[in-house]
């Protein structure tokens, strides 16, 4: 037996298994090495459990899960659901006629059936469908003989020239332009509420399959609609149900890119290694690693989701990182003589502490998310933490108990080991390494730490135009040239009223809605709002009101007003019911003012709701009260709330969590400032990009700087680590450095281009939140390892220079030698 010429690998050569002591090591390695055959049965049966479970696992989206339910004005919106009929998940559907307008017979018939077809997909709350087709729809007018009223289609309606005359003169009566009607009457809508569970089972609604529908229902049937005439009528759909769908669709596309990542990974490693039974081995088990995340997942109740479906993605790439590095240290060890069976155990103890610490670092990273206050984002944390604990036994577990049977080529342990020995000589990637270790002396370290400085204010500078929310029209989910968001490009341009809705509820006892005083404040509120920069216009119950009031007595102007005569306003309020249901409840005790925006840019409803506040403040009292916020731009203005506030909780919460991390790990605050300052440059310079990608934070973006900061610190992890160890067994830190590069350096570059492999094909998802996401993570793993392997050394030269020595352990004569914390 003989002992490696490196100077910081101490490990004893035993190339014979039977010369190994089994009773050396810790509990646990004992434990799993000597009973290594049943760890292996007890995984293959619970792969097989979780793989069957993963079969069952959905994937599907929820309206309610995108809003932070606890919030007091979400609480406002979620107590009065029921009374707010079209305010919250609603499909809108517009039929065109592309070759004439809306009096056409052909048309209105193709439009019927749509309207139908819409009514009869599963999901949709049918007795609150409004179109043109629907007897709710009503008009109303004065005459000589009083007031008058009925349903827009003409009961009689026939396709004669007559009936579509009673239908266009209906509908101005109406005045249904610019809600139900196009402007320029080419085209009509029709709205159906989504109901949040089906009827009849109580299941939540599949948006996967109501997408589907819409589309086989509506879309594709459309041009059949009329005989000989295939492009005459055509369908533009838009909300959150058809949002939801497409994304959905979208994940199956996505899906590819798990090939393509897991391609690209096998290449990356197989380049590293030469070696094909290992690479298949590493990938081997972090898809075992995906299994099991799947099947846990479903086995406690949750389900996939857009916003978590490349959760898997990213712990596929994190296990292979962690695999790279089992083994590569088993391939030292082997190309050093010493048997497989005793390489696998070397690298056991040298890498389990420190990999499970990195792991932990991970889940931290997903864990912090868990504190905001948004269903959607705490599932992903959850998902998140799931996937990358099971890392714990899939990949620092069974990867060196099944290269304790496999081995890897020897060809390609050899290769390894005349890498290194050129390394130590300069050569090869030794050049990278002597380059690196000259940030260890001053005129290296200064520069780089002054750069370093300056990048960090002006990215703090760049960072301070960061905004919240949404920063475009349309569906930011989806790329702007998607089918959904050109459906909504056309409905905007085509109709008075957008889809962004911003309701404000207006709560009274029962009746209350109908007193003068009360009707006067919704007037008000109705003024105060459409005096906002960015809205559309209001309607509400006042409104209403108002205009039946001026209808009864001979449409007089001097009648457009609320009147204080209380028997007056009671009229007006019951034919008012009648008329806009949606605009009043049964008891009349919640009705709703509903502002249409321009758009949902984030400083549009942070003015909308100012607005809100501010009135509210100035007129609630017992009798009324004036809650924020319904509809689907207050949902998000308030949803813009809680991640501005959030975004700062979870980075100090990541922070503290990593800072604690490493001083339990080095014990030594020098160190964890090391360690910190890299981070923390990276999270400034990541918020920097966002403010010139233009990409606001939100739902989709929030999480990404928690989970660069909790996996980009395994890269300081594994240099720091073994840095210190060295420097306290006596090494100068210029040689501390130097060791751990050359043992862990390789295997942090590949860890880096690995994970940004993996993330950065997200890029090219239709989804852009997902595409975000993946140019987010890229950056922040490639910038974290460059920042790593150079800030490490520059800042160690200040704060590192001397670490106390302590005295060196005997080194039990099996033992892995390198240090116990390296990576």
């Amino acid at each position: 037996m003989t002992t490696p010429s490196n100077q910081f690998d101490t490990a004893t050569v035993i190339a014979d298994q039977r010369d190994f002591d089994k009773r050396s090591g810790s509990f646990l390695e004992r434990l799993i090495f000597n009973y290594r055959q049943l760890v292996m049965v007890l995984v293959v049966l619970a792969t097989g459990f979780l793989a069957f479970k993963a079969t069952t696992l959905e994937v599907n989206a929820s309206f309610d899960k995108l809003m932070p339910q606890s919030h007091p004005y979400i609480r406002n919106y979620l107590a009065n659901q029921k009374d707010l009929h079209g305010l919250g998940n609603s499909l809108r559907v517009v039929v065109e006629n592309t070759q004439g307008d809306i009096y056409d017979p052909e048309f209105l018939d193709a439009m019927r059936k749509i309207n139908d077809k819409l009514y009869l997909i599963r999901g949709v709350n049918r007795p609150a469908v409004k179109s043109v087709w629907m007897s709710a729809v009503r008009w109303n007018e004065v005459t000589e003989e009083g007031y008058q009223g009925g349903a827009v289609m003409p009961p009689t309606y026939d396709g004669s020239a007559e009936s579509i005359a009673q239908l266009r003169t209906n509908i101005g009566r109406a005045n249904l332009l610019g809600s139900l009607v196009a402007n320029d009457m080419r085209s009509a809508m029709i709205v159906a509420p989504v109901l949040e569970r089906y009827g009849d089972t109580g299941e939540r609604i599949d948006y996967g399959q109501l997408g589907r529908d819409i589309e086989a229902e509506l879309r594709d049937t459309a041009s059949t609609l009329v005989p000989g005439k295939p492009g005459k009528v055509k369908v533009y759909v838009v909300g959150f149900g058809k949002l939801a769908g497409d994304l959905i669709e979208g994940l199956r596309e996505v899906m590819t890119y798990f090939a393509i990542a897991a391609a690209i990974a096998a290449a990356l490693i197989y380049g590293y290694t030469r070696c094909i039974r290992s690479t298949a081995l590493v990938l081997s088990c972090s898809m075992v690693a995906v299994i099991w995340q799947l099947g846990l997942i479903r086995l406690f109740g949750f389900e996939l989701d857009p916003y978590s479906m490349l959760v898997p993605f990213l712990v596929f790439a994190i296990g292979v990182s962690h695999g790279a590095q089992k083994m590569n240290g088993i391939m030292q060890d082997v190309g050093r003589g010493i048997h497989k069976y005793v390489a696998a155990r070397y690298t056991f103890r040298r890498l389990f502490l420190a990999g499970v610490t990195a792991l932990l670092a991970d889940v931290v990273g997903f864990a912090v998310l868990s504190v905001i206050d948004i269903p959607v984002i705490r599932d992903l944390a959850i998902t998140a933490s799931i996937g990358v604990s099971v890392l714990v036994i899939t990949n620092l577990i069974l990867i060196p108990i099944l290269l304790s049977y496999t081995g890897v080529s020897a060809t390609a342990a050899r290769r390894s080991l005349q890498l290194d020995k050129k390394a130590g000589a300069g050569q090869g990637i030794g050049g990278l390494w002597n380059l690196l270790d000259r940030f260890t002396e001053r005129r290296w370290a200064l520069p780089t730490v002054i750069v370093s400085a300056v990048l960090a204010i002006g990215g703090f500078a760049v960072s301070l135009n960061l905004q919240i929310g949404d920063l475009e029209q349309g569906a930011p989910e989806l790329r702007a040239n998607s089918r959904y968001n050109l459906d909504n490009a056309y409905i905007t341009a085509h109709y008075g009223l957008s889809s962004d809705q911003f309701a404000v509820i207006v709560k009274t006892p029962s009746g209350g809605c109908e007193k003068s005083e009360v009707l006067m404040d919704i007037d008000r509120l109705d003024a105060a709002l459409r005096a906002v920069e960015g809205v559309q216009t209001t309607t509400s119950l006042a409104d209403s009101v108002v205009k039946i009031t001026s209808g009864l007595n001979e449409a007089s102007p001097k009648w457009l007003t609320v009147s204080h005569n209380q028997d007056l306003n009671n009229t007006g309020v019951i034919r008012a019911q009648d008329a806009n249901p949606e605009l009043i409840n049964s008891d009349c005790s919640v009705t709703p003012v509903v502002a249409y925006l321009a758009d949902h840019r984030a400083a549009t409803l942070e003015r909308v709701l100012a607005a809100t506040e501010q009135f509210a403040a100035g007129h609630d009292r017992e009798a009324v009260q004036f809650l924020p916020a319904a509809g689907s731009a207050g949902i998000e203005a308030v949803t813009n709330i809680v991640v501005k506030k959030a975004n700062t909780t979870m980075l100090l919460l990541v922070y503290l969590a990593v800072i604690v991390l490493c001083l339990i790990t080095f014990r030594n605050w020098r160190a964890t400032v090391v360690t910190v300052l890299p981070l923390m440059l990276t999270s400034i310079l990541c918020e920097a990009l966002m403010v010139y990608l233009g990409m606001g934070v939100k739902v989709a973006t929030l999480p990404v700087i928690a989970l660069g900061v909790g996996i980009g610190v395994d890269y300081a992890l594994y240099l720091v680590s073994v840095q210190l160890d060295l420097q306290r067994r006596g090494a100068t830190l210029a040689e501390a450095y130097r060791g751990a590069v050359q043992f862990t350096g390789k295997v942090v570059v590949l860890v880096g281009v690995t994970l940004a492999a993996g993330v950065v094909t997200w890029a090219f998802s239709p989804i852009k939140f997902q595409a975000d996401m993946g140019i987010l993570l890229t950056f922040m793993f490639m910038w974290n390892m460059i920042g790593a392997m150079i800030l490490i050394p520059a800042l160690s030269y200040f704060l590192l220079q001397k670490v106390p020595q302590q005295v060196p352990q005997q080194v039990p004569s099996q033992a892995g030698g390198v240090p116990a914390t390296a990576h």
